[in-house]
């Protein structure tokens, strides 16, 4: 049985279903920042979820010191063994391996569970694990939708517990020096910042419904998606580009260009989104665009953000993120680096840098240790987030939408738009 969604007016009534004994309930009250804190000499133990860009969080976690990963969680035998392999020789003891992300949190002496298993996972397991008293790392763009988006925000609230998203830049010195800068006026008066990605992805194909393979548990790979039958073309990534399950390259990459954009231009939530585009390069079963233009006002200052993802040539030379001010341009590079140029072109200062996600990690591992702040809280990343999310609203329904600038909400009357806030129906036991 599938359990319907509420709608975008109703959702904040609603509650989450008991998933978690309530033995396990986390306290409530603290604010979004700071964590239980443990102690700073204490040991950080953590469990990691996908093991795809899980091996990612894997080294990083190696690198912070006095953690241990003590799980290592997928449903793919094969990348279950490979992701383990990961630690070898690198730490005392090696990882517990598990199928279900709910042995993590069964563990008492675990902290944290980092999540970078599919988008449409991020939220259901979050909320679970903190519903279950453990802190979440959790990769962007941690929602799948804009109703998950703003739930996953009220149970950090009502758990107390530390949340952080996959926002690495965030904890680049390069890219704050940067932000440091455009706050200073180095280019004048901020007016516009453009975010652009190119890729050159290859078609995903016709597939085939077919019998999963034996090392994949196919239920459990859906979760909270209502159950499918197998397709060959659909794991372990290609389901970013079907509706069910991901939000195309709008949700894959848009986070990590959208945030920095916003940060530049100090905004939260936009007046106008407009968007438009179109699956123009291949005739195959991806159903989200390869060519998409977003447009976000804010009224007085503008973002948009661009993509090309199957481009076969080198695509322009455009900068990662681009912040258009009075007095020149300001350009981050996509990693930790950045050129500013005057009014005229010219090259006035740059910065170089080699970047690297250990920062982050150490920064969530500290907020659980010491009841430090992370920095950014999960109500400040979803925001970005949700602009992916009021992006591929557009772009689904009539291409332009009004949006609340003070709560993120799309205005009345917009019922072409309003039946994309939420996932329709969910898995029973798996709803947020």
């Amino acid at each position: 049985m599938e359990s319907p969604q509420p709608s975008r007016r109703s959702f904040l009534g609603t509650t989450l279903s008991a998933t978690v004994a309530a033995g396990a309930a986390a306290t409530t009250g603290p604010n979004l920042l700071l964590g239980q804190a443990k102690g700073a000499n204490s040991r950080f133990r953590v469990g990691v979820m996908g093991l795809g860009r899980g091996r990612a969080h894997i080294k990083a976690y190696l690198d912070v010191p006095n953690t241990e990963v003590a799980y290592v969680c997928d449903v793919d035998s094969n990348r279950l063994v490979t992701g383990a392999s990961t630690i070898e020789g690198k730490q005392e003891k090696m990882p517990e391996k598990v199928t279900d992300f709910r042995r993590i949190l069964d563990d008492p002496n675990i902290d944290a569970i980092s999540i970078a298993a599919p988008n449409f996972w991020h939220s259901p397991a979050a909320i679970l694990a903190m519903k279950a008293g453990k802190n979440v790392y959790v990769e962007k763009p941690a929602s799948y939708s804009a109703h998950e988006a703003m739930r996953l925000v009220e149970v950090a609230k009502e758990t107390g517990r530390t949340i952080k998203m996959g926002n690495q830049r965030r904890s680049y010195p390069g890219v704050k020096l940067g932000i440091e800068k455009l706050r200073s006026g180095i280019i004048g008066e901020l007016r516009y910042a453009r975010s652009y990605y190119a890729n050159a992805r290859e078609s995903i194909g016709k597939g085939k419904i077919t019998e999963p393979p034996a090392e994949l548990d196919w239920l459990m790979w859906q979760g909270p998606v209502p159950d499918a039958p197998y397709k060959d073309n659909l794991a372990p990534y290609n389901w970013h580009w079907h509706w069910l399950y991901g939000g195309g390259e709008l949700a894959n990459n848009g986070p990590h260009g959208l945030d920095i954009a916003r940060w530049a231009m100090g905004v939260d939530y936009p007046e106008r989104v407009s968007c438009t585009g179109g699956r123009y390069h291949y005739d195959d079963d991806q159903e989200t665009p390869d060519t998409i233009t977003a447009v976000y006002d804010f009224g007085t200052v503008g973002i948009t953000w661009e993509a090309t993802s199957c481009h076969q040539r080198k695509p322009e030379p455009l900068a990662f993120v681009s912040v258009f001010g009075t007095e020149g341009k300001f350009d981050f590079n996509g990693g930790a680096g950045w050129i500013a140029y005057d009014k005229a072109g010219k090259e006035i200062e740059s910065h170089t840098e080699s970047p690297s996600d250990v920062p982050h990690f150490t920064n969530f591992a500290d907020a659980v240790r010491e009841g430090t702040p992370v920095n950014q809280t999960i109500a400040d990343a979803q925001i970005s987030t949700m602009l992916c999310h009021l992006g591929n609203i557009a772009y689904r329904s009539t291409g332009s939408i009004q949006v609340d600038p003070k709560s993120g909400h799309l205005s009345p009357d917009q019922s072409a738009a309003d039946k994309f806030w939420a996932r329709e129906v969910y898995r029973e036991g798996w709803g947020v």
